[in-house]
């Protein structure tokens, strides 16, 4: 058996940092938005339970890989004695704040999940992803959200539709660094989802309240991000997306995000993705389900 999952990017349309707790992680509230772009992995069968990563020349060893400790993970959790092999295609940077080691190993959680036929629960791989990283669960969740705690208090909600003009500045950002930093906000005031109506966020909620408390540090620390919001701030609202490096902007087509693209000065690189709901690895898994 052999298949091909993506592994989607995300945005955090809203970051704000309440606090940093006793365990040394921080209190967040973020809202994140699932993307139709990002990696994609293939999956194939091993009859013996050894694990062979190919990642696109990635500088990481293997016992360090975010893809083999997932799938590690899934074969203590489940008992499994079968193996794979996967094969990463990176599209998305690292570094980038766009969740690409995060939705990889979400992705090897629920493509070895169903090539295995373990038959854990999504509850079950969200905690095995939660050990992998805070952003992992919500893409083993696979629904755009809003996320409190570390980022694993999930809720499910539905966005306006969007297309987002991703920039990605030539340089990688630690996440432990900016969490590190004692120059960092860590005291915003705590929001609520009060215009939530069925699921639907409010748009005058969420214009009210985007941001990311990051964003200062960050582009102190790397004019090249400060001037790649910049550029992209005469188009639209421009913001960084986790701890960096990326920034975007909405739109509200692909034709005006695709405007602002063709406009990029040479030498930088960006992407267009529209905003999704669901995780397009769910919809991809589903496909190849009713195909058995």
């Amino acid at each position: 058996m052999s298949f091909e999952l993506p592994a989607p990017a995300k945005l955090n349309l809203i970051l704000r940092i309440l606090g940093r707790r006793p365990d040394g992680y921080h209190e967040l509230q973020t809202l994140f938005q699932l993307l139709d772009f990002g990696d994609s992995l293939e999956f194939e069968l091993l009859k013996d339970a050894e694990i062979g990563v190919d990642a696109d020349n990635l500088d990481i060893p293997l016992q360090d890989n975010l893809i083999y400790r997932a799938a590690r993970l899934l074969q203590q959790k489940s008992g499994c004695t079968k193996g794979a092999h996967i094969r990463l295609h990176k599209k998305l940077p690292q570094g980038g704040g766009i969740g690409g080691g995060s939705s990889d190993a979400a992705t090897a959680l629920l493509g070895l999940n169903h090539l295995w036929q373990c038959d854990l629960p999504l509850g079950e791989l969200a905690e095995l992803g939660r050990q992998l990283g805070a952003d992992v669960p919500v893409f083993v969740r696979g629904r755009t959200a809003w996320a409190e705690g570390v980022g694993e208090k999930l809720t499910p909600v539905i966005t306006e539709p969007r297309h987002y003009l991703v920039l990605i500045p030539n340089c990688t950002v630690s996440t432990a660094a900016v969490f590190g930093d004692p120059r960092l906000t860590r005291d915003s005031a705590a929001i609520t989802l009060a215009h939530l109506r069925e699921g639907q966020l409010d748009d005058s909620w969420l214009e009210q309240y985007s941001g990311n408390d990051c964003q200062a540090l960050v582009e102190h620390l790397y004019p090249e991000i400060r001037a790649a919001r910049e550029w992209l701030q005469q188009f639209a609202r421009a913001q960084l997306t986790g701890t960096g490096a990326c920034v975007f902007a909405a739109f509200e087509s692909a034709a005006a995000a695709n405007e602002a693209l063709a406009e990029l000065p040479a030498n930088w690189h960006g992407f267009v993705a529209a905003g999704v709901q669901q995780s397009p690895t769910h919809s991809q898994l589903a496909k190849i389900a009713s195909t058995i």
